[in-house]
């Protein structure tokens, strides 16, 4: 079986040797995605042996480098891709959970609220509110049964990654993914993992810092995966509102 795991970068100088030489541990092909850093990431990058490589020489955005991960990989042959994320949140011990999995689905996605972990530590509670009601959108929607709608900690059976036609380049390309995801009627597993906030202080960037902002960008992203599909949720009761699940979550 044809694994690679692909990590997004964007300024992990002080990560990612020491990422990449936990991931060695369980993968012998990997691919970093340097997305425009600015720092000595590249440099740091130049000194490790034996990884594949894709550079962005401007900043692209965090879905974008995804998307780059996608296309590698199913025009290098793979069969499976794992993507994780380089800031610590991700253990690469986990892998092997992931792979495991993926023999019965089409997407294993990790999930830091399946169950929880004597490591936890607590999201920052504008980050968690969001996931709950942006997650609970999801599953009324769509018909789906996630606990994490966020995490980037996840295995694709590469068979199902050709359907994908991702086109959302920030923060929200993890929502078109789910929408495409239950548009194919994809089998989704979710398998637990690690809730690690490393460093708390990390900031999403420009109007994206501001929660009431996140919400919506995220919620345009569900609207706009939709019209891509010319579809609009499988809900049954055709009453469902972005509104509605807000007022529902937050009494």
């Amino acid at each position: 079986m044809n694994t690679i795991v692909a990590i997004p970068v964007f300024n992990e100088a002080n990560h990612v040797h020491s990422v990449l030489e936990e991931v060695r541990k369980y993968s012998n092909r990997i691919l970093v995605i340097d997305d425009g850093s600015t720092d000595d990431t590249s440099k740091k990058l130049d000194q490790e042996s034996g990884i594949e490589r894709i550079t962005h020489e401007k900043n692209k955005g965090y879905g974008a480098a995804l998307i780059s991960a996608f296309e590698y990989s199913l025009s290098h042959n793979a069969d499976i891709l794992i993507t994780m994320d380089c800031d610590g949140q991700h253990e690469p011990s986990r892998i092997p959970v992931l792979l495991e999995a993926i023999d019965h689905a089409d997407i294993v996605s990790g999930s830091r609220y399946l169950r929880d972990f004597r490591q936890d530590n607590s999201a920052p509670e504008d980050r968690k509110r969001i996931n709950t009601l942006i997650t609970k959108e999801l599953n009324v929607r769509y018909g789906l049964q996630v606990t994490d709608a966020f995490c980037g900690f996840k295995a694709y059976n590469c068979s199902a990654l050709a359907k994908f036609q991702i086109t959302e380049t920030s923060w929200g390309m993890p929502l078109e993914l789910w929408v495409q995801a239950a548009y194919y009627n994809m089998k989704i597993q979710e398998v637990a993992v690690p809730r690690l906030y490393i460093d708390p202080n990390r900031t999403f960037g420009a109007v994206l810092d501001d929660s009431a902002k996140r919400l919506a960008y995220y919620r345009k992203v569900l609207v706009q995966a939709e019209e891509q599909l010319s579809w609009h949720g499988i809900n049954p009761s055709g009453s469902f509102t972005f509104d509605s699940i807000l007022m529902e979550t937050t009494r």
